[in-house]
């Protein structure tokens, strides 16, 4: 995990900051595990894109931040290198029609902490670093320097600790910024993993479920040092 600890390129601030959670829209490997889970070690469901449904999901949640005026909140967007979160963090805040960032967008930014559980299942393996600033030019790829998806095992699945400690350090990016509104473009079982963070039952329920949902850095809580150690 050492190549992904990188410092977070804005300064400290100490107020509080909002978090607006985003789970990327439905993508293929969601269909087919769904039909058969062992379908989700298939080669052929590589980095899964989303599917007809998952884009029409993202043109819904569009409507819905430009038409609540989030849009014009949002200072950074935060995605997964991972196609499907790209796709969603593209449609939902890039320019309308191009999928691109432009002067009136908030800026994307890819970061690897961001990913989905890493290992095993080739849907959570990433493409090649030259492939993703080809397929996503407007996407902002300074936090990662590293041409191939060295952080994938395919022998070895991600543990649950392994986990939850690279959501502290997703965590601990954004507490130490000074944007004070910023979406994190993520899955189901990271969003899953922050739930677990929150000391307030409320906001636990809040993030398990699907869609887009913010909540304040300020009620999450960190986990014990032995574990982030």
């Amino acid at each position: 995990m050492e190549s992904i600890e990188g410092q977070f390129p804005y300064p400290r601030h100490q107020h509080c900051k909002i978090l607006h959670l985003v789970r990327h829209g439905q993508a293929l490997h969601n269909v087919e595990g769904d039909k058969n889970p062992e379908a989700l070690l298939s080669p052929n469901l590589f980095d899964a894109q989303l599917t007809p449904l998952g884009l029409k999901q993202v043109a819904k949640l569009r409507n819905e931040v430009h038409a609540s005026g989030l849009f014009n909140r949002i200072e950074l967007v935060v995605t997964s290198p991972l196609s499907r979160a790209m796709e969603t963090a593209s449609g939902c805040f890039g320019r309308e029609g191009e999928n691109a960032v432009s002067s009136s967008t908030p800026k994307i930014m890819a970061v690897e902490l961001c990913r989905d559980r890493l290992g095993v299942r080739p849907c959570d393996m990433r493409r090649k670093m030259s492939d993703c600033r080809s397929r996503f030019p407007w996407i902002d790829f300074s936090m990662m320097d590293v041409e191939d998806d060295n952080l994938w095992n395919p022998e070895l699945r991600e543990s649950e600790e392994e986990l939850a400690k690279r959501v502290i350090k997703l965590l601990n990016c954004f507490d130490n910024c000074e944007l004070r509104s910023v979406v994190l473009d993520t899955s189901k079982i990271e969003r899953e993993r922050w739930a677990w963070l929150c000391s307030d039952d409320k906001a636990k329920d809040v993030l398990k479920q699907c869609g887009h949902h913010s909540i304040d850095v300020a009620t999450c809580i960190y986990l014990k040092s032995s574990l982030v150690a």
